[in-house]
């Protein structure tokens, strides 16, 4: 795993192939950000293959074809999508892009699978609801520090088991690094969203799917660009609060402020509060110990418990996806999940506060 940016994050394989070689194949296009390799190595992982690779820069598709020798690289995203045997596209387009690339991927019959933020817009929101509807095809999204963090897969099935009781709250914390080499899309709010958007999204999904929620709203919500002046248009602070339709509540703060002293991206954290106990995930990191990430600490009605997940759990949600496709369920995640905790990301974004140092703040999109 990239242990230097969150945007080359992919964690180490934990192959659980669910098909056979050629059963299901899939293809990737749009690389515009580095996720969309740990994306196809998780369905790899579980059985899929890699057929086709499109985009118009040659030095990403020399990566995906340094970890996939086998792929073939396509001429056009029409090459990818008039392919009969192709089921799903993985991509990871510019942001505010996704949307449009998830429907044409739709109406060619394929089904898709997006990297976070799925959308900007709640205009997207609407078109992707109204097509994933009509056609019957799926728009999944990779919110990957829930499940492609061995970590925070340990927790559902904690909660599941009702380790901690019913979950009363949900906290997430997601530092992340900034670095260098950004590519100018990410500084443009209209392109990248905004930051309770775009890495909020995580937290949106984690809130809604730690508390068995189906929907929520917004309570609070602040950004601000407290420390980069150079870049108007990034917000490198952000915080937002619900409360979720089952009456539990959820907080998260995201920021880019990940010091250079710390040996991964980012130190992400997520507290689940339950009436019998509560856990702590220290995922990429615990800090000080040398020991990375990958930890979970229980503490419950008999005592102190601390669980180290990374290679004991693995990442189900792939061979989850590659069956729904194939067998038209909804076991790795529902629609409707996947496009409500996008819906409170843009909701949280609209609706924050603009935050300025020495001043009390203005609302970021007055009215709205």
């Amino acid at each position: 795993m990239s242990r230097a940016s969150g945007a080359a994050y992919a964690p180490e394989p934990v192959p659980a192939p669910v098909v056979e070689a050629g059963e299901f194949v899939f293809a990737a296009t749009s690389l515009d950000h580095g996720h969309v390799y740990g994306m196809c190595e998780g369905l790899a992982g579980a059985g899929g293959t890699l057929r086709w690779v499109h985009d118009p820069d040659p030095a990403k598709v020399a990566v995906m074809r340094e970890k996939f020798p086998d792929v073939r690289v396509a001429r056009s995203e029409a090459e990818i999508l008039d392919d009969a045997e192709v089921r799903l596209v993985a991509g990871a387009a510019v942001t505010s892009q996704r949307c449009d690339l998830g429907l044409r991927v739709i109406e060619a019959g394929k089904d898709y699978f997006t990297d976070k933020a799925p959308l900007t817009t709640l205009d997207q929101l609407a078109a992707a609801r109204e097509a994933t509807a009509r056609t019957g095809r799926k728009y999944a999204v990779y919110y990957s520090e829930r499940i492609h963090v061995e970590a925070a897969v340990l927790a559902e099935q904690l909660v599941e088991r009702g380790a901690i009781g019913r979950v009363l709250q949900v906290i997430g914390l997601g530092p992340h690094r900034l670095g260098t080499g950004r590519p100018d899309w990410f500084f443009d709010k209209d392109r990248y969203g905004g930051i309770l958007c775009d890495i909020g999204s995580h937290n949106f999904d984690q809130m809604l799917h730690y508390a068995g929620a189906r929907d929520a709203e917004v309570s609070h919500a602040a950004i601000a660009n407290y420390h980069h002046p150079e870049h108007p248009g990034l917000d490198d602070f952000g915080e937002a609060g619900i409360v979720m339709d089952n009456g539990a509540t959820g907080y998260c703060r995201v920021d880019w402020f990940t010091p250079a002293g710390l040996s991964t991206w980012g130190d992400g954290r997520t507290v689940i509060l339950g009436t019998d106990g509560y856990l702590e995930l220290r995922k990429y990191v615990d800090v000080g110990t040398g020991r990375g990430g990958g930890h979970v600490f229980l503490v419950d009605g008999t005592g102190e418990h601390h669980l180290v997940a990374n290679g004991q759990v693995g990442f189900p949600y792939f061979g989850r996806l590659v069956l729904d496709c194939l067998e038209r369920t909804e076991t790795a995640m529902t629609q409707e999940h996947a496009f409500k905790a996008a819906e409170l990301s843009v909701l949280a974004q609209r609706q924050a506060r603009e935050l300025t140092p020495g001043r009390t703040g203005r609302l970021a999109h007055p009215g709205s």
